[in-house]
């Protein structure tokens, strides 16, 4: 196993997600400690790397969702953990109803994890740090909260949004190329412009011309059905492919879905503009289709079996429908109220 450190006992280990927010995240924890470590996990892979963080002072978790699969083993192996290290775990997405009432637990399914990591740790950050947890919340499309709209007023928005969206496209076009990300988290910690780091603008605007490529393909092959539109196999970013669906097949959820040969499975990505919440439908309709799914309540994920996903898309698109009209009755709009 890869050995981090010399002095585990005077140091701090950030796990952290790779997407945008969770390299801001990542940027201002390690901001607050200095001396950390960086390591790039996936809810399915956090069980078993936990056992890099052993030894350590301190362990920080950022954004990273739990997999409710295995979230009671997680559980135990997080509890042992924080008998040994001092343990701040700090998500936005929905956690296990039961047993996750640990002090050490952070979570609000309203906020982006860079604004629940800054006012986490605030006491530890320059204030100025609030600019990096802006670019996160703009990645994840969370800038519309009390908290960030209030930090946005200390600066020129249009620059906040240029340097977020440099950031953002840069991020995606790197996909597994970490150690470009750790580079990332090591000048976002020092509050560093985005577009002063090696290589963001030309990530940038590579990740841009292939976005285009891809929005003028996905507009001829976007299908709709009565409330979901869906592309397969866009051969492009999947979570922009999703949003381009929704666009062009003019619906609220948009899903890209992609081969993958070796599960002999789509793999989806879903975006929504509508007030249903994705997270809790795909966790009750995909498992019937022998799959699995969920995420945020407008941005998730699912992998459902070739053979059962024609009719994963019928029963997915008829129980949205019928959130829609439940929740229209009741007049529920805000999914965070």
């Amino acid at each position: 196993m890869r050995a981090f450190g010399k002095d585990r006992l005077t140091e701090t280990f950030i796990f952290t997600h790779g997407d945008s927010d969770g390299i801001c995240s990542g940027a201002i924890a390690k901001s607050a400690y200095p001396d950390s470590h960086i390591y790039f996990t996936s809810p399915v892979s956090l069980l078993q790397k936990l056992e890099l963080g052993k030894g350590y002072k301190r362990v920080i978790i950022c954004d990273i969702a739990i997999d409710e699969r295995t979230s009671a083993q997680l559980l135990q192996k997080l509890k042992d953990l924080s008998r040994e290290s001092e343990l701040i775990y700090i998500d936005h997405h929905p956690v296990p109803k039961n047993g996750w009432d640990e002090p050490w637990l952070h979570n609000d399914p309203c906020v982006c994890s860079s604004e629940l990591t800054y006012k986490v740790l605030a006491h530890r950050l320059n204030r100025d740090m609030r600019r990096v947890a802006i670019y996160g919340a703009i990645g994840d499309y969370a800038d519309d909260t009390d908290s960030v709209k209030e930090w946005c007023e200390d600066w020129d928005k249009r620059t906040l949004f240029f340097e977020a969206g440099a950031l953002v496209q840069a991020v995606i076009y790197a996909g597994r190329e970490f150690d470009f990300k750790r580079v990332l988290i090591e000048y976002l910690s020092k509050d560093r412009l985005p577009s002063t780091i090696p290589d963001v603008l030309d990530f940038a605007k590579q990740c841009s011309d292939l976005e285009e490529q891809l929005r003028l393909r996905i507009k001829e092959q976007v299908k709709s059905l009565q409330n979901i539109a869906y592309v397969i196999d866009p051969k492009g970013y999947k979570s922009k492919s999703a949003i381009y669906a929704a666009a062009y097949g003019q619906r609220k959820i948009g899903i890209s879905a992609e081969y993958r040969q070796t599960k002999h499975s789509y793999d989806m990505s879903f975006r929504s503009r509508s007030p249903v919440d994705l997270n809790l439908i795909l966790r009750d309709v995909a498992p019937r289709y022998e799959g699995t799914g969920g995420g945020l309540a407008e941005a998730a994920g699912a992998r459902i079996p070739v053979a059962n996903f024609p009719a994963f898309l019928k029963d997915l698109d008829m129980r949205i429908g019928e959130e829609e009209k439940k929740l229209k009755e009741e007049h529920i709009i805000d999914k965070c109220h």
